[in-house]
């Protein structure tokens, strides 16, 4: 995708001056791209023949002077197509706010290219929230059997290992696809996390026991420094892990759909903060989040601490 001089510099910007990641780079270069597609069929009559080839819409001509011509009523209704013909959830509408207000404010406030900013005014979508879907510990201990039954040893000690990392420590895909072999030291695993931050996550007994259980079957490669390879001997992928995740919960009678690679994030907070009597705060910095607001979608209550809860009541005792 071909983008305009004024997008691919706000990349730019967010790449070396902010240090976003590749994939956030990726994924606000295309919501934006799109945003500009859409802006362009509504200023030309905005038809809904034009809509359904919005992708081959050209935007290479887009300058500041285009930008300036959108108002906040352009702005909302962009969201309502992205509600009504994209079938955006709430969320992901509000992700795409987000990349709106930041393309914005490098236009507006880092280089006075632009006069007014309109989305200082537009109001990110209300989202329901909802309790994160997780595995429970019998659930946890039946999924690390099943990937037990491997036959291929390496294979094996490679998945435990993974999903034991996952389980234990409540980092992300992205994390644990980028750990390389010296990222592990001891008990101390380094991390790089969401916008290249760097992050210590300290590995318990079972984590340290998987690992150097895998180590020692790890294929030597020269010039190969990730810890987790593929058959190939090369940096396992993103989609390779969880297509491995997937079969393991396929096969231990659970829906993929709705137990990803991610739930197994949220399974990992879920058990640290109900069992390992672990506060918001000591939470919040093992998950790596920004904000405690973040973090406090894991502190959900099962319903039988809620009808422990309500039997508490000194008022139970009445008859």
């Amino acid at each position: 995708m071909v983008h305009p001089i004024i997008l691919s510099d706000f990349l730019d910007y967010m790449k070396t001056i902010k240090g976003s990641s590749d994939l956030t780079i990726k994924e606000y270069g295309y919501d934006i791209s799109i945003f500009l597609k859409y802006m362009k069929t509504r200023f030309n009559g905005l038809s809904y023949g034009d809509l359904e080839n919005l992708e081959e819409i050209e935007i290479s001509d887009v300058d500041k002077t285009f930008i300036e011509r959108i108002s906040i009523t352009d702005l909302y209704s962009y969201l309502s197509y992205l509600d009504k013909r994209r079938d955006n959830a709430p969320r992901t509408r509000a992700r795409k706010v987000s990349a709106l207000k930041s393309f914005y404010e490098f236009l507006y406030v880092k280089t006075d290219q632009i006069s007014v900013n309109p989305t200082e005014k537009l109001e990110l979508p209300k989202q329901s929230i909802r309790n994160p879907v997780y595995l429970t510990l019998d659930e946890s201990r039946r999924l690390l059997d099943q990937v037990r039954k491997q036959k291929n040893d390496f294979i094996m000690r490679r998945d435990y290992c993974m999903i034991v990392i996952f389980l234990n420590c409540g980092i992300r895909l992205s994390e644990l696809v980028g750990i390389n072999i010296d990222s592990v030291k001891n008990d101390i695993l380094t991390v790089i996390g969401k916008g290249n931050k760097e992050r210590t996550v300290y590995l318990n007994r079972a984590c340290i026991v998987a690992v150097n259980q895998y180590i020692a079957v790890r294929p030597k490669v020269k010039d190969e420094p990730a810890l987790f390879l593929s058959k190939r001997e090369k940096r396992i992928s993103t989609r390779a892990v969880q297509y491995r995740i997937e079969k393991y919960i396929t096969e231990i009678g659970l829906d993929p759909r709705l137990y990803s690679v991610h739930k197994l994030r949220h399974t990992a907070a879920t058990l640290l903060y109900k069992y390992g009597e672990v506060d918001i705060r000591t939470l919040q910095q093992i998950l790596g989040h920004e904000s405690v607001a973040t973090t406090q979608i894991y502190t959900h209550l099962d319903d039988e601490t809620l009808k422990n809860a309500v039997k508490k009541n000194p008022l139970n005792n009445l008859l």
